[in-house]
């Protein structure tokens, strides 16, 4: 999953609520400068947080999924083998030709 966006995406939408309340509650310019900054800053550290959380959980899943194919991927050729022990005989008296 690409997470890189996300304190990105985290941060503008916070910066932009802050500007729609500063403008609604008509905040000065040094009060609004000083809120916004600080908003911006800690929600940017919340994002960083956030896509570290979810890098962490989607590489476990990742991780499972391949663990689970490469189980699921070795059961049909030893079931393969013990079906037809014959094929397997048949193949081996090949090779040695």
């Amino acid at each position: 999953m690409k997470t890189k966006q996300v304190p990105i995406i985290i941060t503008l939408i916070a910066g932009f609520t802050i500007c729609v309340i500063g403008f609604i509650t008509q905040m000065e310019t040094a009060q609004f400068v000083k809120t916004w900054v600080i908003v911006l800053i800690s929600f940017y550290i919340l994002g960083c947080i956030a896509k570290l959380l979810l890098d962490k959980n989607f590489k476990e899943e990742e991780m499972e999924e391949a663990t689970e194919e490469a189980a699921e991927g070795e059961e049909p050729e030893s079931a393969e083998g013990t079906e037809n022990p014959e094929n397997s005989e048949n193949s081996a008296e090949e090779n040695e030709k």
